[in-house]
């Protein structure tokens, strides 16, 4: 079915003001600052990030990094974990490299100097979700994801070898004859168009949840590096297992600010609006099953009983270790009224994290040769169908290092530039604003939670009507490239739920609400040249 792809009106790439580097990042989340420190080792490196560069899904995460280092700990229980929680489509090798070398790259950063919480001198160390062991490092409470950017943005700042390049949006890859040798760029302060060429090239640029109407990601993270790699001929696989959050804070005038699992994990409850502790009645975990079991109880509860929220209970908690362990959801939920000492904080599933995406090999390579990703973007194979808590900062962390490695091959030629050009059609004009929201309302609707087959149909459908419009001049805009690119990842993520016909991890659809043996496997998605539409196909996956 087609999509639309980037449309680029008379651009003379030639006249494009050019740099070059050996290596070229997208993006400055934990993925790509690990990459740019790995490759400065080998060469001179470009950073580019869409805004500021600590302006990132991995700034904001709360709850923490997952490792094996305690002295009740092994990799393997780890790894077991991981496994379990992946509903059968994790890769046992990927899994293997990430809780293996995930220990290596979270001492190093406890080396750089993170300021990982301590109790008597010793990290400490707390339990989310799914996890058999108490694993998770977390820092200055819940503000994990901050103190480890802050500590690797320092990092990168002593590296002469790395040039970082805020405020430019990535509009698409520089490629020909499947090499990738760069991307194209809109310097969003300027207006100017930048073509950086490099060797090779890492798309890390984050997560998608703007493409839905509740998420708990940042503006940012419109699913640009989904979309580019798309474009440029990738395969992406797996795009139907879009993670919800289950504890988002839901309150009018407030943002969908993420309360982190590591709440749940030193003994809050969920709560119904009867008081009731509902989820001994879904799973013999309770509070502690995998996320998506937690969304999926939490959605049932609100179908049964009418509310439109849950409450999260802290009450019979230590008020001083919440105070020590949450102080930034202490003060947000403050702002907005909520004293989670002594209140019911009110909570409902959002949009989180996607487990899918870019296809890659265990050295972060895409099919596209000289194309990396690595991060929320890349599809490793280590979370399969559901992530595991506080797996996404050590995978980003272990595999953007392996994609910096790659920086080590040799540098190939530079060829004459392709890129995809295209006339809008004729007919109605859409508006940014307008087909933003009305995007992200039909996606919330029936690519959510729970789907099924006809509302599928109708989400491809419409996005393809929309996707053929004239476009107005605003779509040559940052803006107006987003809303592509989320069109782009929206239809990528209907059409793979669409054809996955059963039930599993965070992909549940109420027409097939089992799970089945036969579809053990991974969808994958290209785009087709001739046509320009999408090019689907299933792989089998490994069988326990």
């Amino acid at each position: 079915m087609p999509i639309q792809e980037r449309f680029l009106l008379s651009v003379d790439l030639e006249s494009v003001p050019l740099m070059r580097s050996r290596a070229l990042v997208i993006g400055s989340g934990v993925a790509g600052l690990a990459a740019a420190i790995s490759a400065a080792r080998h060469g001179p490196v470009i950073l580019a990030a869409k805004g500021i560069l600590d302006d990132s899904n991995s700034n904001q995460a709360q709850g923490g990094i997952a490792a094996a280092l305690g002295e009740d700990d092994q990799p393997e229980l780890h790894a077991a974990d991981t496994m379990e929680a992946g509903g059968g489509l994790c890769d046992p090798e990927a899994v293997r490299i990430l809780v293996e070398e995930g220990r290596l790259r979270c001492q190093e950063l406890i080396d750089l100097g993170t300021p990982f919480d301590r109790e008597n001198g010793e990290i400490a160390f707390t339990r989310e979700g799914a996890h058999s062991r108490r694993r998770i490092l977390h820092a200055n409470g819940d503000a994990t994801g901050r103190a480890i950017v802050a500590t690797m943005l320092t990092r990168v700042s002593h590296l002469p070898g790395v040039l970082c390049l805020e405020n430019h949006f990535a509009i698409d890859i520089l490629h020909r004859d499947g090499v990738c040798y760069g991307a194209l760029f809109l310097d969003t302060k300027y207006g100017r168009l930048l073509r950086v060429e490099a060797a090779f090239t890492v798309v890390a640029s984050g997560g998608l949840g703007q493409v839905f109407r509740e998420t708990t990601n940042p503006a940012v993270a419109t699913g640009d590096g989904y979309a580019i790699c798309y474009r440029a001929g990738a395969v992406l696989q797996d795009m139907e297992f879009v993670q919800f959050h289950p504890t988002t804070l839901y309150r009018a005038g407030a943002p969908r600010f993420l309360i982190s699992e590591a709440v749940r994990g030193e003994g809050a409850y969920l709560l119904n609006q009867m008081g009731e502790r509902f989820m001994t009645r879904y799973a013999e975990a309770a509070e502690l099953s995998p996320r998506d079991v937690v969304s999926q109880s939490i959605f049932k509860e609100l179908n049964r009983t009418g509310d439109t929220f849950v409450s999260l209970d802290l009450r019979h908690l230590d008020p001083a270790l919440i105070a020590e362990r949450f102080p930034n959801i202490m003060a947000f939920c403050a702002d907005y009224g909520i004293d989670i000492v002594q209140d019911l904080v009110p909570v409902r599933p959002a949009v989180h994290y996607m487990m899918g995406g870019v296809k890659t090999d265990l050295d972060a390579a895409t099919s596209v040769k000289n194309l990396y990703a690595a991060g929320e973007v890349a599809s490793t194979g280590v979370h399969g169908a559901n992530r595991l808590a506080s797996n996404s900062l050590l995978e980003a962390l272990v595999f953007g290092h392996r994609a910096g490695a790659a920086a080590a091959e040799d540098i190939h030629p530079f060829p004459d530039p392709l890129l995809t050009r295209r006339l809008p059609a004729k007919g109605t004009r859409l508006d940014v604003e307008d087909l933003s929201r009305s995007l992200k309302a039909i996606t919330w609707r029936n690519i959510g939670v729970y789907r099924n087959g006809i509302h599928l149909l109708e989400t491809v459908e419409t996005i393809r009507a929309w996707s053929t419009f004239a476009l107005s001049e605003q779509f040559q805009m940052r803006p107006g490239f987003e809303v592509q690119n989320m069109l782009t990842t929206a239809m990528l993520i209907a059409v793979s739920a669409m054809r996955r016909t059963e039930s599993r991890g965070a992909h549940q659809r109420s027409d097939y609400p089992e799970s089945n043996p036969e579809w053990l496997s991974h969808n994958q998605v290209q785009i087709d040249r001739l046509d320009g539409e999408m090019s689907i196909s299933g792989r089998l996956a490994w069988k326990p």
